[in-house]
């Protein structure tokens, strides 16, 4: 059958046991258009000089995995074309002797197996050879002359070895070598000059579970390369020397080794790499550095940063002040709580934030940051139990957004964000609908947007009748509060006034300074100098009080009133219109009327100027008819008998403070002593 498909170029001959064994490869390889055999996993142990003879016009050839432990010297000799060779996953113990003078050979993987050792002629006559992997076997050392000749040579892969010196080995011969990768070998010395001749190189992996001793000046000559990857001890200006085009930088740090940074000359330690982009940061070690504020001086260009267990429960704001073009920040196993907002006001073009694996039990501190670009949050395994949902309003350009493995509450304090998780239509919520409550214990297990919500809010039309309701009655009340007991709420508050000096006055027992207090209105003023004043001080010798003359200056009204009214036995009110529209005399008849109900003292003399009808009355002297008096004089009404006013004055100055009698003195009918 194999031979009538004259057009076939790849077959695959895996696990074909004993039909290799009866020449199935012979026959396969009688077919002219075949070029790719792939004979792995067929448990071989050796290959002797007859199985290959007919496959000459192959190009590629698989022999991986079949416990090949030795390949005869001249087993690949017929396959003149060949190219790609895949002798990866056996058991050989060093590099068969077939492979010397392959001269078409450009791809050669030999990892895996157990080569120890490795001689100047290994690889002899493989000239077109441009890829080598030697990952994972014994190897120790390398001699100088190892590659001496593999002119063509870009990908060497000989890491998982137990090297721990190159004796030079990278520097003959290997000037188009564009990748190295020596990850997870022994202890290496790397000196000054050890790659100083790979002047293609892009590409070094050094990474490693030990770390290695890495002197000043080791990467010199490295003018073009891009990506390095380096476990150390150290991270310092002077180990970046020679490194003017690196975009990539990833570090595997141990801090608990012979110097921290914070113990070095405080030199920012990247200031050399100022074309870096990307910048990886690991501590494999449970102890921490002092992290500098200036750590990212230099990288003005750097777009990518990952730390992990890096910086340790804080970040000081200025860290990413040097860092204007950052578009994805990673800060993970840093036992952060939380972090300055201010720490990302620098950053405006972030696109990605992961800080999964911290302790944060908030985001408010987002809503301040002004991560406007922020399109993608990762925050899995923190402290996260009640998240405010407003606070992805302030990330308007967010599309996906990862909270698994947070102990979410499942109460209406976090309402905010169930209605956000299942109303936005922009962010994807990386598996929201499996996110599950923590608390309250009567939760625990149900699904976090399975809580109803719906009691968590109140009916906003009852809200609305309540408000206006509210307004509506309030509104009432003050109207009829205003129209119906305004005066009366200001007759309370004097009297309250009066109250308080009441009992100011009676504590000090202060004496009566004047006989009578007079009130008057300024209208009225006329009448009091040239009627009253000159009869009851001139002739009968009282001492009056009065505004104009002996109220005290730079003193409030109202205290002066108060103290008129208290310092003196009697208080005179001179009623008119003009008194009843004014202000300060309805103050100060309401005053010496409190001291009246107060007291049980009459000391209130009503003397009116003009006939006036008691529906005019104001409502204060309404409230007055309630309070019973005896004297009660009216200047019209003495006419021609001015005499008898006078004395009857005289009279209301001399009674007795204790009334024996009482009158209606506010009706229409009023009565003379």
């Amino acid at each position: 059958m194999l031979q009538t498909t004259e057009s076939l170029q790849i077959l695959g001959l895996s696990f074909m046991g004993k039909l290799i064994d009866e020449g199935l490869i012979d026959v396969a390889c009688q077919v002219p258009s075949l070029r790719t055999l792939d004979a792995s996993d067929n448990e071989f142990g050796t290959i002797d000089d007859n199985l290959l003879r007919s496959c000459s016009q192959l190009t590629e050839l698989n022999l991986s995995f079949n416990n090949l432990f030795e390949l005869s010297e001249h087993s690949l000799r017929s396959i003149t074309q060949l190219r790609n060779l895949y002798l990866h996953g056996n058991r050989l113990s060093k590099l068969p002797l077939a492979i010397r003078g392959l001269s078409t050979l450009e791809i050669l993987d030999l990892h895996f197996n157990i080569i120890s050792e490795l001689d100047c002629l290994n690889f002899h006559g493989l000239t077109r050879l441009t890829n080598l992997n030697l990952n994972n076997n014994r190897i120790s050392r390398l001699q100088r002359c190892v590659f001496q000749d593999l002119n063509d040579l870009k990908v060497l892969n000989i890491g998982q070895n137990s090297l721990f010196t190159f004796d030079n080995a990278f520097n003959l011969n290997l000037w188009n070598l564009e990748s190295l990768n020596l990850h997870n070998n022994g202890n290496l010395n790397l000196q000054q000059g050890d790659f100083s001749n790979l002047s293609s190189l892009s590409y070094l992996d050094l990474e490693s579970d030990r770390f290695h001793w890495i002197y000043d000046g080791a990467f010199q000559g490295l003018d073009n390369l891009q990506t390095l990857i380096l476990s150390t001890w150290k991270y310092e200006k002077e180990l970046f020397r020679g490194l003017p085009l690196l975009e990539t930088l990833t570090l595997y740090l141990n801090f608990n080794t012979l110097k921290k940074r914070s113990q070095q000359n405080g030199e920012p330690p990247f200031s050399n790499l100022p074309n870096l982009k990307k910048l990886e940061l690991r501590n494999d070690n449970g102890l921490h550095d002092v992290i500098l504020p200036d750590l990212l001086r230099g990288l003005k260009y750097l777009e990518y940063l990952i730390t992990d267990n890096f910086f340790r429960k804080t970040v000081h704001p200025d860290t990413f002040k040097y860092t204007p073009q950052l578009k994805s920040l990673q800060i993970t196993h840093s036992h952060l709580s939380y972090l300055d907002p201010e720490l990302f006001w620098p950053i405006p073009n972030l696109q990605e934030l992961d800080l999964s694996n911290n302790m944060f039990p908030s985001l408010d501190f987002l809503a301040q940051a002004n991560l406007m670009a922020l399109s993608s949050l990762k925050l899995t395994e923190n402290q996260l139990s009640i998240i405010n949902g407003t606070v992805f309003q302030s990330l308007p350009a967010l599309t996906y957004l990862d909270l698994n493995d947070n102990p979410l509450t499942c109460a209406c304090s976090n309402a905010g964000l169930n209605q956000w998780v299942l109303t936005n239509n922009q962010t994807q919520v990386v598996d929201g609908y499996q996110y599950t409550c923590a608390f309250p214990v009567s939760q625990q297990g149900n699904r976090f947007l399975d809580f109803d919500i719906h009691s968590c809010w109140v009916d906003a039309n009852f809200l609305c009748f309540i408000s206006s309701t509210s307004l509506v009655v309030l509104t009432l009340l003050t109207s009829f509060i205003y129209h119906f007991l305004r005066w009366h709420l200001a007759y309370a508050y004097y009297l309250f006034l009066a109250f308080l000096y009441d009992k100011k006055t009676r504590k000090k027992g202060t004496p009566d300074h004047y006989d009578a207090f007079v009130s008057y209105n300024v209208h009225d003023e006329a009448w009091v100098y040239r009627e009253l004043l000159p009869v009851l001080e001139g002739q009968q010798g009282w001492r009056l009080c009065l505004h104009h003359r002996d109220f005290e200056p730079g003193k409030p009204i109202v205290e002066n009133i108060t103290e008129a009214i208290y310092g003196s036995r009697k208080t005179i009110c001179v009623i008119s219109q003009n008194y009843l529209q004014s202000e300060w005399c309805s103050r100060e008849i309401q005053m010496a009327s409190f001291r009246l109900f107060d007291e049980h003292k009459d000391v209130l003399i009503l003397l009116f100027l003009e006939d006036i009808p008691a529906q005019q009355l104001s409502p204060y002297y309404h409230m007055r008819s309630l309070v019973k008096k005896r004297t009660y004089l009216s200047w019209p009404k003495a006419g021609q008998h001015t005499g008898v006013f006078w004395m009857k004055i005289s009279q209301a100055l001399e009674t007795a403070e204790s009334p024996t009698e009482h009158t209606h003195l506010l009706t229409g009918n009023p009565h003379f002593m």
